[in-house]
């Protein structure tokens, strides 16, 4: 007789991924974003070669993704205490990416390499697709709703500043960052006359054009 899978058992992908990532937090320093990491962390963690190769096939790449998951469901754990229905937009926007910088400096010198292993050319892209994924996350703890071109700038915008507040963050820590942000904050309140004036294209060169900055250690404006 064939058992039921329980489905509240986790899933030995998914939880092998998070063991293999917090080892490789432990490394990150000494050997950056590379297949030396995976292998160190995977040697921590009772993995062979294989096994790793089976849940990062794109080696740093992946594991890239799963750092950025990771700050993603540490941030929406924290939101989840708070009720965005009480909030005004603007003070929704500020809580979101407070949460999210907060989740990422919990890892500090790994969000520091990550931030540059992603600014490399070949990996802009990858960054994109996980800034894009997190202002997505973020917007609908926040409620938003929106189906028609507003949910593609809402994204772009916010993405743009979760990667810019964080790179100051980095560079001149919390309260420049603060600075920063209420500042973007404030300019996206006019958000008609902001759409008027910028493409959702606009913003993706933006986003790529602060990647390519940080590549050389430069924080964002």
């Amino acid at each position: 007789m064939n058992r039921e899978p329980d489905l509240r058992e986790p899933d030995w992908g998914d939880e092998t991924e998070g063991r293999l990532l917090m080892a490789a937090l432990a490394h990150v320093v000494a050997l950056g974003w590379t297949r030396r990491l995976i292998a160190a962390a995977a040697r921590d963690v009772g993995l062979s070669p294989a096994e790793a190769e089976l849940l990062l096939p794109e080696g740093p790449r992946d594991l890239a993704a799963l750092l950025a998951r990771h700050h993603d469901e540490v941030a929406l754990s924290k939101l989840a205490k708070t009720d965005p229905g009480a909030l005004k937009i603007r003070e929704r926007i500020r809580v979101g990416v407070l949460a999210r910088l907060e989740a990422a400096m919990a890892d500090a010198p790994a969000t520091r390499g990550w931030m540059g292993f992603l600014a490399l050319p070949g990996n802009a892209p990858l960054g994109l697709r996980l800034l894009w994924a997190s202002a997505d996350r973020l917007w609908r703890w926040a409620g938003d709703t929106a189906t028609d071109e507003n949910h593609y700038t809402k994204r772009f915008l916010l993405a743009e500043i979760l990667l810019s507040s964080l790179a100051i963050r980095l560079a001149a820590g919390a309260d420049a960052a603060s600075v920063h942000l209420d500042r973007r904050i404030a300019g996206v309140m006019a958000f008609e006359r902001w759409k008027a004036a910028n493409r959702p294209g606009d913003m993706a060169a933006k986003l790529a054009a602060t990647l390519g900055r940080l590549r050389y250690g430069r924080a964002a404006t």
